[in-house]
């Protein structure tokens, strides 16, 4: 990363400053902060790179002409994605981005957390998280890619506390019952391959 003048200010700071003079300079050092975030968080929801960079250049856009209504009861980080997140449910409810594959299940499930079962490196975790809704997949991500607490899911989600739980466990439930699914077929594919080599 670039070096800046204002990598020593907090976002907070950098809004403030934005906010009342108007001076492009800020906006532009919160700009480089976060294009990359932003873009990654629209790539999850799309799977395509240039929707993903067109969705990444409309939030900004957003971003310009909202910012002054950014009120500090939460982080600025946490404000961003509540846009973020807003804006690409938003697009894919119009039907403009990929279709979700939507699994149904009601099981109740403990909300330890499954940290092992969660590694995101994997790529079947990985697929599997694509076969989800991107609501379930967003807020797996918030509480363990970005480590967001409860209280800030419940926060750029505007819902409850006990709500953020609930989906939370449901999301968690569901992401492993895709997972064993895509092993369970990968496994039989494999022990059918197996049993043509044997005869």
């Amino acid at each position: 990363m670039k070096f800046s003048k204002y990598s020593t200010h907090k976002d907070e700071e950098l809004v403030a400053l934005y906010i009342t003079s108007q001076r492009n300079e800020y906006f532009e050092e919160i700009y480089e902060r976060y294009v990359n975030k932003v873009y990654r968080k629209c790539y999850s929801f799309v799977y395509n790179q240039e929707k993903a960079e067109d969705l990444t250049h409309d939030i900004f856009l957003k971003l310009i002409v909202k910012i002054g209504s950014f009120k500090e009861t939460s982080k600025f980080s946490t404000w961003l994605y509540s846009i973020t997140y807003n804006y690409c449910m938003d697009q894919i409810r119009t039907g403009k981005k990929r279709t979700e594959v939507a699994l149904h299940d009601d099981v109740e499930v403990s909300d330890e957390d499954d940290r092992g079962v969660l590694d995101f490196q994997s790529n079947e975790l990985s697929k599997s998280m694509r076969q989800m809704a991107a609501d379930e997949r967003a807020i797996l991500q918030m509480k363990y890619q970005e480590d967001f607490s409860i209280k800030e899911i419940a926060d750029t989600l505007n819902i409850t506390e006990s709500a953020v739980k609930m989906r939370l466990m449901r999301s968690k439930e569901k992401l492993k019952k895709i997972y064993l699914e895509n092993i369970a077929v990968f496994v039989l594919i494999i022990m059918k391959i197996l049993s043509l080599f044997e005869k």
